[in-house]
């Protein structure tokens, strides 16, 4: 039986994450295998931050980011900090409490292992 791949024309430029925290962050799933792997769901998506008030986060799965445009200045709770531009890529393992802000705005691709709108 075949199974068919599901394609998101230019999602970068016309998927627009919903508001989840602040004023200032937003985050949507575009796609996830939830509902066809629901044991090891993976989820993936948008994440925007605009200047304005930090977001901290505490992973409960792990999850990766590449940076896709802006700039993000992103912490963990060991005190390791980076300056993150286009092109950085992250590893945000389960349990990790990470800082995120930006002195104008960020935009960023991830990847989770959790179902979809489980953040």
């Amino acid at each position: 039986m075949a199974i068919a791949m599901t394609y998101h024309p230019k999602a970068q430029s016309t998927f627009k994450p919903p508001l989840i925290a602040n004023e200032n962050a937003f985050l949507g799933d575009v796609e996830s295998s939830d509902q066809t792997n629901p044991e090891k769901p993976i989820s993936a998506g948008f994440y925007r931050l605009e200047k304005g008030t930090p977001l901290v986060y505490t992973y409960h799965y792990d999850e990766m980011k590449i940076i896709l445009e802006g700039e993000y200045e992103i912490a963990d709770e060991t005190g390791q900090k980076v300056t993150a531009t286009p092109g950085d890529v992250f590893y945000f393992p389960k349990g990790s409490t990470i800082t995120f802000t930006t002195p104008s705005y960020g935009l960023a691709f991830y990847t989770g292992q959790r179902a979809k709108d489980a953040a």
